[in-house]
Order: C-alpha cells, then structure tokens, then sequence
C-alpha cells in the first residue's frame, strides 16, 4: 500500500501522526507523495474555524485524487473527526473511514479487513510503536501528556482531547533516546500544559523530575519547554532552567489577556497583578531568558478600555515573542454561549493587528540587541538563493552575501518563532550546530557568519538509544494515553 498522509494543526498532532505513520509502515505500508498514494491519510485539526476549514479544504482535495488519481481511499482522523464525525461523514462521502482520537488503534486494523495493509512486516522493517518523522530528524516534538484540566471557556480542547493524563516517565525517556537515535538535537516538550504533568501521582513528582531524567538519560543538547501556564512555573524548574545550559532558558507561558475582568470571563486562572509579578521573578533568577506568549482579542465582552489594558500591559511587561489570535466561538464552550457585548469580526480583527504591531516594534528592539553578539545556532537546512528572509536582512546586497543556512539560534522556537541567516560553514546539514556572530536583525529574523561548528551533522540509527540497549515499543494507544 502506497501511503500518503498530510499532518495538520499542532505539534501534538505531529506526534500522533509520526506513531501512525510508524505504525502503517511498520505493518508493510509505502511512503509517498499524496499525488502517487493509494491511501491517502489526513490527520485533523479542530481547534479554530481556520484549522476546521484546513481540514475540509485537505480532504475535498484528497477526494479529489480519489476521483482523477491513483487513490483508492481516504482516510481522516483525529481532532476534527473526534469533535464531528457524523456531520463530516453526512458532508464528506468521499472519506472511506473516519477515526477518532479514541478509535486511533483501529486503524491498522480497519485498513487491513479493507483489503489496504497486509501483516507486519518481517524482522529488521520498522517495528510498530516507532516514530517515524514527518519532518525534519533533527527537530522532534515529545508529548509528555494528553488532554487539559483547565475550563477556559474559549477551548474546546478538554472536549475531544478528555481530562490530563499524564504519560509515564520511563516511556518517555524511552521516546526521548529513540528521537536521539533518529538524529535530534533539539527536543521540544509539548503538552496542553506542561505544568501539569505528573501531578497525578500526588508524590512531588513534577516536570522538573521528568526534565531531569531526560537530562541525564539522553545526551540530547537542547530541550525546550513549550506552553506552560505560569501558575505552575515553580521553584525546582526555574532553578533547573537557570543552571542548565541543555535546557534552553526559553518558556512559552500563554497569558491570553490582561484584563483581569476579560481573564475571569475566560475562566482563566491568573490575574494581571500575578503575571506581572511572575514574568519580573522569571526574568531576574533565569539569565537571558526568552519568553514567548499568546493572547486572544475580541472575546465576548471586550471593550475599548479593556484592550487597552491589554496593550498597556504588553508595553509595560514586554514578552521577546508573542502569538496572537481573534476569537472564534467553538461548538461546546461557554464563550460560544455568551451572547451580549459580541466583537464584531472588523473589530477584533482591528485588535488584532495592533498587538501585532505593538509585538513588532518589541520584537524589533530586541533582536536589535543581538547585533555584536556571539550565539549558538542550529543549522535547519540551505537557504534558497531568493531566500526572502536574506532580501530583507541584506537588501541589495542579498547576491554578495555568500552562501547562507536558515537556522535558529537558542531564543527562536522551530516554526512559531523567526530564523536566524547562517552565512559561510561550508558543508553543514540539517541539525549541525554553530556558534556564530550576529551581524544584523530585522523585525523578526538574524542573520550572521559562522565562526565555529560545535557539533556536526548528526547520523541517523534505527531504532537504540545513546546507551545502544533496545527501547521499548509505543503504540497508537498512547495518542489517547491508554
């Protein structure tokens, strides 16, 4: 069976997509471009209306080879389907199988009684239970948990995602050494809300024990802590962050607002008086932290006054990164429900645009700051010769620059953040790591030589860890955490 499968939505859903593409391959599956695939797999996002339409948009178009291609079948999972999967199977008959999230272990064998995947394959093919990336090597994403325990009302999450479950240790340092032997070099923990892992064993168990085990059982160089609500930014992980150079002093901490009266519309669990506080005690015990956040404008009963406390706090409390989004009711949540003080699309969007203006010159100011200074980068791949990012850094004098990597140096998340334009270094591949010398910075993006290669580019094993012993088999249950 020759697979194609199209990854949607977020980082999780990444992680979900590479055990099932694992999984598939590892029972006799083909991975191809989706124009040559016989099944065309597509992983769902429903979080927001843009995710949803994403989604369908990707599946007519997978019809779409079904009816003039060589596809025989389509098949969405996932986040959508969880949410939806009566009205998409009444809206999208061209879809041969939808699977939830809690149905994904039915998928080996549902493709197998269509006549689509023969048996595992014989030893030395790939096991079920690996992860095969869906990207780049060097690069991976750990969930460390699944599901939230959080109501904010806006989030639909906790609706097809269920309550915090949190994954076990050993399997995770487990994962973590396979994605070593993969050929990451960065490792990005993922989870609704890191903070909360391991809270269930009511033991003092925290995500600081969990770092501290990938640390000393792994020789990967970065980790970095992605989405973290700053309620649970505690003692033992900031101390860890402060005196670790392998786990990169960058926290994504979403806020959402800064409105204590918007806050408490969202069910949110801070206030503006305690993110202030917490983001002065980050920044004086952790040295050159980076901190990244999210808000949301337009949310029912939004007014003029309580934007601008928004805008007001995000001048005063700068963050070095910021995502921004307008609201968009989701089917099942109380903002949904909330009918007076309504923002009118034009308006939010308005909203929009100006925290990402106020984000910019921040943004700008900041990385101005970089200039002159010496950084670690990791090398993500060649930069095109109409690289926009090398126009915008360079102008007209783009051409003469040299040959020139995109890469990121230790304040720039993969794909959420800017890049970093690596000049000279001859022969470097995707995960080569470099210390190079900052020269100029735009908006969002560095650029700079490279003086020094730390770390080469690594190799790719199959399937052992650092410690060469074997590592035990993760199956598509753990997508649901089972």
């Amino acid at each position: 069976m020759r697979l194609g499968l199209i990854s949607l939505g977020c980082d999780k859903n990444t992680v979900d997509s590479e055990r099932m593409l694992a999984e598939l391959v590892g029972h006799g599956a083909e991975r191809t471009d989706v124009d040559e695939a016989e099944v065309i797999l597509v992983n769902t996002c429903g979080f927001i209306d843009a995710a949803k339409e994403e989604s369908i948009e990707t599946i007519l178009e997978a019809g779409r080879l079904k009816r003039e291609g060589a596809c025989r079948s389509v098949v969405a999972v996932g986040c959508m389907v969880e949410r939806y999967r009566e009205e998409m199977a009444e809206a999208l008959p061209e879809v041969d199988l939808f699977l939830g999230l809690r149905d994904l272990g039915r998928l080996v064998p549902e493709l197998r009684g269509r006549g689509l995947l023969g048996g595992p394959v014989p030893a030395g093919g790939v096991h079920p239970g690996e992860r095969i990336p869906v990207g780049a090597r060097h690069v991976r994403y750990l969930k460390v948990s699944e599901g939230c325990d959080h109501g904010c009302a806006f989030c639909a999450i906790p609706l097809w995602r269920g309550k915090h479950r949190s994954f076990e240790l050993e399997r995770l340092v487990a994962e973590a050494q396979r994605l070593e032997a993969q050929g990451a070099v960065e490792v990005n923990l993922v989870a609704q809300d890191l903070a909360h892992w391991g809270r269930e064993r009511r033991d003092g168990t925290d995500i600081a024990t969990l770092v501290e085990a990938l640390l000393r059982e792994t020789a990967i160089p970065w980790f970095r802590l992605l989405y973290i609500y700053s309620a649970g930014l505690r003692e033992p992980l900031v101390e860890l962050m402060a005196s670790e150079p392998r786990l990169l002093s960058y926290i994504d901490m979403p806020i959402q607002h800064a409105s204590d009266s918007v806050l408490y519309r969202m069910r949110r669990p801070e206030r503006a008086a305690t993110l202030r506080s917490k983001v002065a005690w980050l920044r004086e015990a952790i040295p050159g932290l980076t901190l990244r956040t999210t808000v949301l404008v337009g949310f029912p009963g939004e007014t003029d006054a309580e934007f601008r406390e928004l805008v007001d706090f995000l001048d005063e409390v700068p963050f070095d990164r910021l995502g921004a989004f307008a609201f968009s009711p989701q089917d099942g949540t109380r903002a949904a429900a909330m009918e007076e003080g309504l923002v009118p699309p034009d308006l939010a969007r308005d909203r929009l645009e100006e925290v990402l203006e106020v984000q910019r010159a921040v943004s700008r100011e900041r990385l101005a700051e970089e200039v002159g200074r010496e950084r670690v980068a990791v090398v993500d791949g060649p930069a095109d010769a109409d690289e926009p990012t090398l126009g915008l850094l360079y102008g007209d004098d783009a051409e003469g620059a040299g040959a020139a990597h995109l890469g990121r140096v230790e304040s720039q998340a993969d794909d959420v953040d800017g890049v970093t334009v690596l000049l000279g270094g001859n022969g470097l591949g995707p995960g080569a790591m470099v210390r190079v010398g900052i020269e100029r910075a735009a908006d969002f993006d560095l650029a700079g030589r490279v003086r020094e290669v730390v770390r080469a580019t690594p190799g790719a094993a199959a399937s052992v860890g650092a410690s060469g012993r074997g590592l035990p088999v993760l199956g598509l249950d753990s997508a649901w955490g089972r």
